[in-house]
């Protein structure tokens, strides 16, 4: 098996990596401060998909997903496909946005299952480092995190 291509801007996350995770704990703290709470439902979807600590997420409602202000790590985390135009949902720790109009049980099971992820990496630092392999060595669509957290989507009353 060939190994990867991969460009400039994805290969550099790895230096990058400590400026994601400050730019990560930072959108945590402000989804933790500024989101709701799950509902009733929402909870038990969150336990549905293996969530810890349920109580403890936030969802933030935004216009679009917020992109760091550091234009290096902007640039390689749209070029990695982590953020960018048509992405409606990021998980940061135990925080999550939305993009308002994109709501849904799918997404936020999804959602869920990376702070399952997160839970279980034990930090954002320590996600992120896991996260950032597999989109390096396999791309976004199939990185392993990504292909499980599709497989916990589930359509919730």
């Amino acid at each position: 098996m060939a190994p990867l291509t991969v460009s400039p801007g994805l290969s550099a996350l790895h230096e990058l990596l400590p400026r994601a995770v400050t730019w990560a704990e930072s959108q945590e703290h402000s989804i933790l401060l500024q989101g709701r709470p799950l509902t009733t439902v929402e909870l038990s979807l969150a336990m549905a998909v293996e969530v810890h600590r349920p109580e403890l997420i936030r969802v933030s409602f935004v216009e679009r997903l917020p992109m760091p202000q550091d234009a290096e790590l902007a640039r390689a985390a749209h070029e990695a496909g982590l953020l960018g135009p048509r992405m409606v949902g990021l998980t940061i720790g135990y925080g999550i946005y939305v993009v308002i109009g994109h709501g849904s049980s799918r997404l936020l099971s999804h959602e869920c299952r990376h702070v399952h992820q997160y839970e279980v990496a034990g930090s954002i630092q320590s996600f992120l480092l896991q996260y950032l392999d597999q989109v390096i060595r396999v791309g976004y669509a199939a990185a392993p995190f990504e292909v499980d957290a599709r497989n916990w989507e589930r359509d919730w009353p």
